[in-house]
Order: structure tokens, then C-alpha cells, then sequence
């Protein structure tokens, strides 16, 4: 056989080996699709209202000492603990929120904001809660210089800045859900607030009179939680009717804010 000859057939070969070694594997499978959000049908939902109690003598609030930093006391008013804010029996500073009950849906994050303010050397408010995946701005109004530090908390990112007298807002957007997440100031170490990142636009914060409501649920029966920063957390199963409102009440004890 010539060259020419020997090298024609060899690269036959090689086409053909090629040819044949063609790959019977599946192609590889691209990323889930996204789960549509779901939507509010508000012509059928409804809501759910109560009240959180407290049973018994609360602690009493203490009086904070601010005098480390004069500026504190510029914005005027008296600077109490808010472990136990009690009016008439009834607790505030309490989350609500279901975490049972909606099945596979997901709702999308809302793009507005929540504010968490530093002003009077004390986070305002005291409890908040956001979505997953919604904005909170920490905003500095005091003449003062002030640090907001959050810890890692299921698979949320450590925050640690330091914000400039009256100036500046900081953005951050937190993922997962977690409750009772604290934000302090390495500046003045009796601030303190609490973070409730929810996995559903379906939860409150109770008020100084302990009432909250939570709406446009879609009828159904749900697992409703309460969690407050010292007293822990209590659930109860409530049921929902369209265009109906269901009421739930908790009760925190004395007794167990005493650490009995």
C-alpha cells in the first residue's frame, strides 16, 4: 500500500471511529423552573384578628442609663427597657405569623422597604418583620454615630456597619426565613431590636394594646405562631372562612417571664 493510499484509509478510520462514538447520553437538564407566586384573591379572602395576653404582674421596665454618650439625650423622653411592654394586661413587640397550611405556594417579596430607625439611642420599632427577600433600610437620625450588627442566622449573611451622625440609609436584604434575629449597636450596648424575616406576606407585629391582624388569607385552616423575644413561642390552628374574620388570642405568662 503507498503512503497516499495508507493515509486515505486511516483517515477514513478515524471519520468513521468518530462517527461512532457519538454519544447516547440524555442531554443535560437545565435549572427547575422558577414556582409561579402565587396571587391574593381578595373578593374571597379573609383574615384573622386577636389579641396577645399577659398573664399576671409583668416585670417592671427599667430606666436606661444613657449617660455614656450625652447626645442620647438630645431627642428628649425617657429611654425604658421594651423586654415587657405590657398595657392593661395585654403584650406587645409579639410576631404573628402562619407557618402552616399554604401548602407549595409562593408568594412574591414586596419591593418596598421597612424602615428600622436609630433614634434616642433606641432602634424604632422594636420588633419588625419583613418578608423574605424584601428590603430593610437601617437609617441613622441621631447626632451620633451608631453601629448596626446582626449575626449569621439560617443562611443570612452577618450585617456590621457603622452609620454617620444623621446621615445615611442602608439597604440590606435578607433571604431565609428566621425570627427573632437581634440587631445591636456595639456603640451603645443597651440597643437592641429584633428581626422576623417570614417566608409569607401573612404576618404582624402586636401593638401597644397586644391586637394584630393578619389579612387576605385565602379560606383554609392554618397553623398560626407567636414568638416574642423573652417568653418564647405558642401556636394554635385556626380556621378561616371566606370574607370571614377568625380570632385568635395567646397568653404569655408571668410566671414564665420569671424564669420559673
Amino acid at each position: 500500500m503507498t503512503g497516499y493510499r495508507a493515509l486515505l484509509v486511516l483517515g477514513s478510520a478515524i471519520v468513521i471511529g468518530v462517527t461512532g462514538c457519538k454519544s447516547n447520553s440524555p442531554t443535560a437538564a437545565g435549572p427547575e423552573p422558577a414556582a409561579p407566586t402565587a396571587t391574593i384573591d381578595m373578593s374571597t379572602a379573609g383574615m384573622v384578628s386577636g389579641t396577645i395576653h399577659f398573664a399576671g404582674t409583668p416585670p417592671q421596665r427599667v430606666e436606661i442609663d444613657m449617660g455614656q454618650d450625652p447626645a442620647c439625650g438630645l431627642t428628649g423622653g425617657t429611654n425604658l427597657s421594651e423586654q415587657y411592654v405590657v398595657h392593661n394586661g395585654r403584650l406587645a413587640n409579639v410576631f404573628v405569623s402562619i407557618t402552616g397550611g399554604l401548602g407549595n405556594k409562593v408568594y412574591a417579596a414586596p419591593a418596598n422597604a421597612i424602615n428600622l430607625d436609630q433614634k434616642g439611642c433606641r432602634y424604632t420599632p422594636h420588633v419588625i418583620g419583613v418578608m423574605a427577600g424584601q428590603p430593610v433600610e437601617f437609617t441613622n437620625s441621631d447626632p451620633t454615630m451608631h453601629n448596626v450588627h446582626t449575626t449569621p442566622d439560617n443562611g443570612n449573611p452577618e450585617v456590621n456597619i457603622s452609620q454617620p451622625p444623621k446621615a445615611g440609609t442602608t439597604r440590606q436584604v435578607f433571604t431565609h426565613p428566621a425570627t427573632m434575629l437581634a440587631v445591636h449597636c456595639a456603640n451603645h450596648p443597651w440597643m437592641q431590636a429584633f428581626l422576623n424575616i417570614a417566608s409569607s406576606p401573612f404576618y404582624a407585629v402586636s401593638d401597644t394594646n397586644g391586637h394584630f391582624e393578619i389579612r387576605g388569607l385565602p379560606p383554609g385552616t392554618y397553623t398560626l405562631t407567636a414568638v416574642h423575644e423573652e417568653l418564647g413561642t405558642q401556636t394554635a390552628q385556626v380556621t378561616v372562612q371566606s370574607k370571614q374574620t377568625a380570632a385568635a388570642d395567646f397568653s404569655f405568662s408571668a410566671a414564665r417571664a420569671a424564669g420559673q
